[in-house]
């Protein structure tokens, strides 16, 4: 059936209003066998933007992404999407409102990347329902706007890492959420492929309505991308804002434990991190 789909006019979808919603944490702690991992958390993602969450490894980057998703509760604090309480919605509603990719997201054997983009549908199916046209045509236009329509036909296990992270982007996109939360969307990839996917991301949202939440390894890409940062350490937003006021040397060497050289980008403007001495591991 896919491949008979992919004769569909390059255009075929169908219009869905889709609204780029505000994402609001508000003090938001989370503990974990005991443990705190989030403390007291607080962030407003403009609806349309690009939020970055950047900090060391165990910063709780990933927590905060899953506090957001409502894949996990707070202790205490609450998180709002468009003004609602992600605790109030049911797990559809959020499946519509949010979409996510995961750090290392699993890859299901035996299907094309056509059929994995088209699971990002699922959320609206009823029980025993197949897929109809518009979920197709939602599944194409994702691919569309993410490059990867060539690819639909092919084994997920067969691309590469960069086409496979652009397939679960597409993926997500077909959802067709208002919110997009990505966990290092470019990690273990080679730095032509990460621009390549941070520049997907741009387009895609010059076409659509979209909120976006990223945790960033890189802190120059994160820096050149991101409209907004906040930069996390031992659970917690030790600054946030525009990334020159967050990105300087002081917060990097207070959160990251090293010193770093900031730099202006002598072409398009935007800053340049260069790490320098720093502890060793031991």
């Amino acid at each position: 059936m896919w491949r008979a789909i992919l004769h569909l006019p390059a255009d075929a979808a169908e219009g869905y209003l889709v609204t780029a919603l505000q994402v609001e944490v508000q003090g938001v702690s989370v503990v974990v066998g005991g443990v705190r991992v989030l403390g007291d958390v607080s962030l407003t993602a403009a609806p349309g933007r690009i939020f970055g969450l950047v900090g060391p490894n165990g910063a709780g980057k990933t927590t905060l992404l899953r506090a957001i998703a409502g894949s996990l509760t707070p202790a205490r604090g609450r998180v709002l999407v468009g003004g609602v309480d992600v605790r109030d919605m049911g797990n559809r509603q959020r499946a519509l409102m949010i979409a996510s990719v995961a750090q290392t997201p699993v890859v299901p054997e035996g299907f094309t990347a056509g059929e994995v983009v088209l699971m990002g549908r699922n959320p609206h199916l009823g029980l025993l329902q197949w897929e109809g046209r518009r979920d197709f045509d939602s599944a194409l236009e994702a691919m569309e706007l993410t490059n990867t329509r060539h690819l639909a036909g092919r084994p997920i296990e067969s691309l590469s890492g960069g086409e496979r992270q652009r397939i679960f982007i597409a993926r997500a996109l077909a959802q067709r959420s208002s919110v997009l939360l990505l966990d290092e969307p470019t990690t273990h990839l080679d730095i032509g492929v990460q621009v390549a996917v941070m520049n997907t991301l741009l387009e895609v949202m010059r076409e659509r309505p979209l909120t976006v939440v990223a945790a960033m390894h890189d802190l120059t890409l994160a820096a050149q991308y991101c409209d907004e940062l906040a930069i996390m350490s031992a659970g917690s937003i030790r600054a946030a804002g525009a990334a020159s006021a967050v990105l300087t040397r002081d917060s990097i060497r207070d959160s990251f434990g090293v010193e770093a050289v900031v730099l202006e980008h002598p072409g398009r403007g935007g800053l340049i991190v260069v790490p320098g001495s720093g502890p060793r591991l031991r």
